[in-house]
């Protein structure tokens, strides 16, 4: 993990150029047709935005400016590579050259998965799952999320789901990361308040997981701690009125910030556990973040209990007379409280007693040589904190196993 936090310090992130500011994705396309690079494009959206017309704005920017548009509006979630290589048919089919994602998390990972085909046209999805295997980076990719949640625009990462194994695989390349990023908070003003609140929730999973990880540093530390102060503050009103523009657009730039935290510094067992509920019962991923979040960090807090109590100071929560242990504690207990609010329950209703060691053990193995978690966990531990978001959850004695060599809080106050 020392390795890795030393690869990721160096290695050269080039960052989307972002729009901000009046009719950002609108700007974007315009300065897509003065850079004269594009003939053609596949605009990858889901049905929602082309049906109530919120992409037409931008298609009619490129289509003056001279590029041929070919829209595919059937996205769904937790993007299959069954569809994205049906995404990639049609891709072929128009000669497209670059690629325009107007969506949510799927939306911007299928666009990452459609484009890397269309510059490897040799290698399958299958081929590019793991890490570094984009061998010839992707097509030109342009990303507006419409949702404030996975930072998916400065990611290098995209998830994609084996049906067949049952299963989510990342692909992870700096190759896959966007040229051209909008945060247009315009376009998340009829997002339903269900949604907000997973995609919000993703995002504070985000900041927190970069934040305490054995690889957060300086710079990510700046960005998660925005993060979360602007998340902290905006999301219940962007949960309670939708039609707040100045919320909707303050999440959008929490969820960027965050994004770009958790790309080099990490993320952890939340996102670990997280993917399985997705991958076998199909639990939104923001929505299945929110429900470990808590679980994880209880388990956690002793060896990141500093930086937690930062958190917790930055988002205003507790005060300078309380112990750091006393306001990690009230960060953790602020989590609760906004999932109660949002109607996120404490369980996961389909979560099946057998399935519980297959799911702790593949999260132990997604974070054991991937993320540097405060806190190592062992087989029991594991299955002991799957178990508590069983459905009626026994309550059972955490297992007495030593706590994994190695694990230490490695991350100042």
């Amino acid at each position: 993990m020392k390795g890795l936090k030393a690869a990721t310090a160096v290695l050269p992130f080039k960052w989307p150029k972002t729009f901000e500011g009046d009719s950002p994705s609108v700007e974007m396309c315009r300065y897509i047709v003065e850079k004269g690079r594009h003939q053609s494009v596949l605009f990858i959206s889901s049905k929602t935005p082309v049906r109530t017309g919120l992409i037409q704005p931008m298609v009619d920017v490129l289509e003056a400016g001279g590029i041929k548009v070919t829209v595919y509006d059937d996205v769904q979630p937790d993007p299959t590579v069954e569809q994205i290589e049906a995404t990639v048919d049609v891709l072929r089919a128009n000669q497209c050259d670059g690629v325009i994602a107007l969506g949510g998390g799927s939306v911007i990972d299928a666009a990452k998965a459609v484009a890397a085909r269309g510059k490897n046209p040799k290698r399958s999805i299958m081929d590019m799952t793991g890490m570094f295997r984009v061998m010839r980076g992707m097509l030109p990719l342009y990303a507006v999320p419409t949702t404030a949640g996975t930072g998916s625009e400065v990611t290098i990462a995209a998830v994609v789901t084996d049906t067949k194994g049952q299963r989510k695989l990342p692909m992870l390349d700096p190759r896959l990361m966007p040229r051209l990023a909008a945060l247009d908070g315009s376009l998340m003003l009829g997002v339903p308040q269900h949604v907000t609140a997973a995609t919000g929730m993703d995002a504070l999973t985000h900041a927190v997981e970069a934040f305490i990880s054995g690889n957060a540093m300086d710079r990510t530390d700046v960005l998660a701690l925005e993060a979360v102060k602007l998340i902290m503050a905006n999301l219940e009103t962007a949960f309670e009125d939708g039609s707040n523009l100045e919320a909707r657009q303050a999440m959008a730039r929490a969820s960027h910030l965050a994004g770009k935290a958790f790309t080099q510094a990490g993320v952890g067992y939340v996102h670990a556990i997280a993917h399985n509920f997705g991958a076998l019962y199909h639990v939104p991923h923001g929505r299945a973040n929110a429900i470990v979040m808590p679980y994880v960090l209880d388990y956690s807090k002793s060896k990141c209990a500093k930086r937690l109590a930062r958190l917790a100071r930055e988002a205003g929560i507790g005060d300078e007379v309380m112990s750091a242990d006393e306001r990690a504690s009230l960060f953790i207990a602020r989590i609760r409280e906004m999932n109660e609010r949002f109607g996120i329950p404490d369980h996961v209703e389909a979560l099946k007693e057998e399935d519980i060691p297959r799911i702790a053990r593949a999260a132990r193995a997604e974070a054991r040589w991937t993320y540097a978690v405060p806190r190592y966990m062992r087989r029991h531990t594991a299955e002991w904190i799957v178990s508590k978001m069983l459905p009626n959850a026994p309550d059972r004695p955490q297992p007495d196993e030593p706590d994994v060599p190695g694990t230490e809080e490695t991350t100042s106050d």
